[in-house]
């Protein structure tokens, strides 16, 4: 029971933005939306979702990991209902707000509840396999199954079925897992002004890649938005370093497993949306391919996501779960690489970088995801959960904006006009190169340090889970 709730959650996650995606030409006639709305009708999701979960995670810590995920239930059940009676479409990007406040008090805590229903690794492994497969699946068939409904039903259903699913989770989870242990709670305040500037960091680090992909680089809204960004992460430090009760202790980032497992993440996330965004453009505007059969392009990526989830589990077992970890970042760093050459050797070469990092992507995201919660006491689980989350979240805008420069910088001209001349071509080869070099490296140093940080570490004193009021607490 527990593990099919926490699963509904994770369904929820994956399945809500890729299931809306073929909708938005419809909602947009219907609602007689922009395109800049339209654009925001996912993305005001995604912003919240990633800008909140830091602050969701501490709450969860203090006041019950269990509690502030059936009231984020309850809350997606209430905002999928209001879907209903939209009429507009900053009415439509207002729910879709409210969905991803429910987002970020559900999702970090779906990975903390499943870590704590087991102690042995070989079974957190398990857990967090299963939960992550049914989500995968989710992403994998939610634009075909949104395809299907549009066919014999209004756009409105793709979010009306968030309700069933959020009614299963709650029950689920309030049937097979029990309430918080007060002992297992952390009861100093949140830090306010730090909850601010964290959030403010990542909804601006969500943010500052779509405009570099939209104005391109030379427009003043992008690098504005940069420079924004780092003011308020450079605050947020300062603020944490020197806070009674931070937000987020610089001490707990700092562990071994949890900035390797970090590293993981983000390298993970870099890699899959930078090659995603690349792929995507290629296949149809560089190579011609109708939206169905570039869809059909993408099968390798699909196929790898979920058929991998049996041999996850036994290849962890027999290797161990650092040796897993570099294995599966390795084969995400080889995966870029390959993508480099296929300006020249063609599709080929983009079904093999797909397969490859799919299938990386199946084995280092759960290690790293286990790994950070070993490194981290037993009050501080949920905000560990919500560092994973938002370094996925913010490795994948990083991503798309890597690709999305490159692409600015290195073409002439609009790169969605119809026909080409022999120049854009090969421009357009020329920066998919380039992207897929830059994307390679930087995935390649952030799992060079994920190495050098895990490398012969094993859970000690500085990383067992502390009691409240214990040193390492304070």
């Amino acid at each position: 029971m527990a593990l099919a709730g926490l699963s509904a959650v994770f369904l929820f996650e994956m399945l809500d933005n890729s299931v809306l995606t073929v909708a938005l030409p419809t909602i947009g006639r219907d609602l007689h939306a922009s395109t800049t709305a339209l654009q925001w009708v996912t993305g005001a999701y995604g912003v919240v979702f990633g800008g909140l979960m830091l602050v969701f995670g501490a709450v969860a810590d203090r006041s019950g990991r269990r509690r502030v995920m059936v009231v984020g239930l309850a809350l997606l059940a209430v905002a999928s209902l209001a879907t209903a009676f939209v009429t507009s479409a900053p009415e439509l990007i207002a729910v879709r707000a409210v969905m991803g406040v429910a987002a970020a008090m559900t999702t970090p805590g779906s990975i903390a509840l499943a870590f704590r229903l087991f102690d042995d690794d070989g079974l957190r492994v398990k857990a967090m396999t299963l939960i992550s497969t049914v989500g995968l699946v989710g992403l994998a068939v939610g634009p075909t199954v949104g395809g299907l409904v549009l066919a014999v039903a209004p756009w409105q259903v793709l979010l009306l079925v968030n309700v069933p699913i959020a009614l299963l989770a709650i029950l689920g989870i309030r049937a097979g897992i029990a309430p918080d242990d007060p002992a297992d709670l952390h009861r100093v305040p949140v830090d306010l002004l730090g909850a601010v500037l964290g959030t403010a960091a990542i909804v601006l680090a969500l943010v500052a890649p779509t405009l570099f992909v939209d104005e391109g680089t030379g427009s003043w809204a992008p690098w504005t938005t940069t420079g924004a960004v780092v003011v308020a992460a450079v605050l947020f430090v300062r603020r944490e370093r020197a806070a009674r009760h931070p937000l987020l202790d610089p001490a707990l980032v700092a562990r071994p497993l949890v900035s390797g497992g970090l590293a993981y993440k983000a390298a993970a996330g870099v890699a899959t949306a930078g090659l995603g965004y690349l792929v995507t453009l290629q296949l149809q505007l560089a190579w011609g391919w109708p939206p169905a059969l570039a869809a059909l392009g993408m099968l390798p990526q699909v196929v790898v996501l979920i058929a991998a989830g049996p041999f996850v589990n036994p290849f962890v077992e027999k290797v161990g779960l650092a040796r897993a970890g570099w294995l599966g970042a390795a084969a995400i760093v080889v995966g870029l690489a390959v993508s480099c050459a296929s300006g020249v050797l063609g599709y080929p070469c983009v079904a093999v970088a797909l397969a490859l990092v799919a299938a990386g992507l199946r084995v280092s995201g759960v290690v790293a995801a286990v790994n950070v919660l070993r490194g981290l006491p037993r009050n501080r689980t949920s905000i560990g959960a919500a560092l994973t989350d938002t370094a996925t979240e913010v490795s994948s805008g990083a991503g798309i904006a890597i690709g999305g420069t490159i692409l600015a910088a290195l073409f002439t001209g609009s790169v969605a006009a119809p026909h080409w001349d022999a120049t854009q071509a090969a421009e357009f080869s020329e920066a998919v190169t380039v992207a897929g070099v830059v994307l390679t490296v930087v995935a390649a140093a952030l799992v060079g340090w994920a190495m050098l940080r895990t490398r012969g570490h094993v859970p000690d004193a500085e990383d067992a889970p502390a009691s409240v009021g214990s040193p390492a607490e304070s």
